[in-house]
């Protein structure tokens, strides 16, 4: 198999940031110009990147980006999955401006007709009969854990090793060879993650059932796939592996599908015929606008709603101001009603399938042991022969100078990949032509780094 030369790697790396600088000094200037943000962005994360400098927007519709410099590029990032549906998808823009600008009252603390719409379309695809509605799928989590440790009174909160699902202090919690541990890099933790959680590796059934046989646990999040460490598939019979063992051992299941929407209409729960009692939903729902929902059984809304020692109307803390307004659930409705539809999934996981096979194809022609995992239209390339099976393996995979050659070289040639890993997310709005232009650039950029 074909090795990587480091030194040519570094070199072609340099070769490739020294010609970002050059040809992006408006974004440079205003990067440099940014002297009252913590970190010179917006969001610390926004430092996460192989340029020199942050890439700054100018504008952006459908799956293209424009910066300050006036470069274009496509977007296969589509905002972490925030963009999903594209950037300002029509129906949306619609959908917000008359609620915005026209009937007004985009957060007056009043329920809108607007909200059983989405829950019974939430309804409909994630199979949750009850939806409460948040901002973020952080916040989602965050409340959805406090339900469930009320209904079962047990402590403890189950979660996969190298997971994510937000800033959810519980979920920072990883498998070591030592035991359960706090993730690297957890930062201002108020607690010994142990004390709240137990953790468990993605596909490991056994694991799971020695963590859940001790009792305390109220509660299992996860993702139906793994997908902030790489995309990691679920081996055939695991999932429902989970919930036999969920039920066993009387602990809630609640499958977090803010990323793996991507599976189709139905997400993930759709695609693998899923049953949890708790799903939370975030991100692409609202075509760009800030919107995330939590869905619960009706017997579990019952088992809250019937107990009376349980605020969760003032100080109960499963709720925010700006939860629910009228403007986020107006974008959810015609994102999830116009954009995000049957048609646009086909149309989506179509060239997601163009996108895998391309490269795999790259792989095979230059003898390189590298892999390729999808996830409806979701795909990403991992710089290891086998795909990762959990957590620990997909981050011992990571390799963090070929992720910054290849991202510095796409973004050189207008192509956008998701700055945290290696991953491509196809829109409504994704073209042909704009996949093909990614293999192009992707067979070249690989061709160069192993060439004799």
């Amino acid at each position: 198999m074909t090795s990587i030369n480091r030194d040519r790697l570094a070199a072609l790396t340099q070769r490739e940031q020294d010609h970002f600088v050059a040809s992006h000094p408006a974004s440079r200037a205003a990067h440099d110009a940014a002297t009252h943000l913590f970190g010179k962005v917006p969001m610390t994360w926004m430092l996460k990147h192989a340029m020199s400098f942050p890439i700054y927007l100018d504008s952006a519709q459908g799956a293209t980006i424009t910066d300050l410099d006036g470069i274009t590029y496509a977007d296969f990032a589509l905002g972490d999955t925030a963009a999903m549906a594209g950037h300002s998808p029509e129906a949306t823009v619609r959908a917000v401006q008359r609620r915005f600008a026209e009937q007004g009252g985009a957060t007056a603390m009043l329920p809108t007709e607007d909200a059983e719409w989405v829950g019974a379309e939430l309804t409909r695809r994630f199979r949750a009969s009850r939806w409460s509605f948040a901002l973020t799928a952080t916040d989602a989590n965050r409340w959805a854990i406090r339900l469930a440790r009320a209904v079962t009174g047990r402590p403890k909160i189950l979660f996969n090793s190298y997971c994510y699902h937000g800033t959810v202090d519980e979920s920072l919690i990883v498998a070591t060879d030592d035991g359960p541990a706090s993730r690297p890099g957890n930062v201002g933790a108020p607690c010994d993650v142990t004390e709240t959680s137990r953790v468990a590796e993605f596909n490991d059934l056994d694991a799971l059932e020695k963590e859940l046989a001790n009792g305390d646990v109220a509660l299992v999040v996860m993702e139906p796939a793994l997908t902030n460490i790489g995309i990691v598939l679920p081996d055939e019979g695991y999932l429902d592996g989970v919930r036999e063992l969920t039920r066993r051992h009387d602990v809630l299941l609640l499958i977090d599908e803010t990323h793996t929407f991507s599976a189709g209409p139905e997400g993930a729960i759709g695609h693998y015929d899923l049953h949890p009692d708790i799903v939370v939903i975030g991100k692409a729902i609202g075509g760009g606008i800030p919107a995330a929902a939590y869905g619960v059984s009706a017997e579990f809304a019952e088992s809250v709603l019937g107990r009376t020692d349980l605020d969760i109307i003032d100080m109960g803390g499963v709720g925010g101001t700006m939860a629910g307004n009228a403007l986020s659930l107006a974008a959810t409705k015609a994102t999830l009603g116009e954009v995000l539809t049957d048609e646009a999934f086909a149309h989506m996981i179509g060239l997601a399938d163009v996108f895998s096979a391309g490269v795999r194809d790259i792989f095979s022609r230059h003898d390189l042991p590298w892999s390729v995992s999808q996830l409806g239209a979701r795909t990403e390339y991992r710089f290891s022969q086998q795909a990762p099976r959990n957590g620990t393996e997909a981050e011992a995979a990571h390799d963090q100078e070929l992720d910054d050659f290849f991202h510095l070289y796409l973004a050189n040639r207008g192509i956008l990949l998701t700055p945290f890993h290696n991953m491509a997310l196809m829109s409504p709005s994704t073209t042909r032509e704009q996949v093909d232009a990614h293999l192009s650039h992707f067979g070249d950029a690989v061709g160069e780094l192993v060439a004799r």
